[in-house]
């Protein structure tokens, strides 16, 4: 169960940690990222699965995860005989804040909302009237 909104604001927090409340990733999935990011280069989700001890299915899973969240890309490598592959890499961190940032301003707002039809409702329980809206 999810910790209250006071439970939250009371906990220490490290900037990880956004990576889990605003996206709900797991620990792989940070872990996965943390890989990607540490690394001089794209990674192929075999070398992420090396990179994290994990089977590649598993990681692979993660890696959707990511790309779903817009923290990492994917790009496609051709082989010169025909074929290709995948590699991952990490979204620019000014993007991902941005992202955040815009996703924190619409929460605020929708909350602000909440808590105005809370007052009108309640205020209006208490004098009697019907609530607006």
């Amino acid at each position: 169960m999810p910790d209250s909104m006071s439970e939250q604001l009371q906990r220490d927090m490290e900037c990880e940690g956004l990576l889990e409340c605003f996206h709900g990733l797991k620990q792989l999935d940070k872990a996965c990222f943390r890989a990607l990011v540490e690394a001089d280069e794209p990674l192929t989700v075999d070398e992420i699965a090396d990179a994290v001890d994990r089977e590649r299915s598993t990681a692979y899973r993660a890696v959707q995860r990511l790309l779903q969240t817009g923290f990492i890309g994917k790009e496609q490598v051709n082989y010169d005989q025909g074929g290709y592959y995948h590699v991952y890499s990490p979204t620019d961190p000014s993007k991902i804040a941005d992202d955040m940032q815009r996703m924190l301003n619409d929460w605020y707002a929708k909350m602000g909302q909440l808590i105005r039809e809370f007052e009108d409702k309640y205020e209006a329980a208490e004098t009697g009237q019907p609530a607006e809206g």
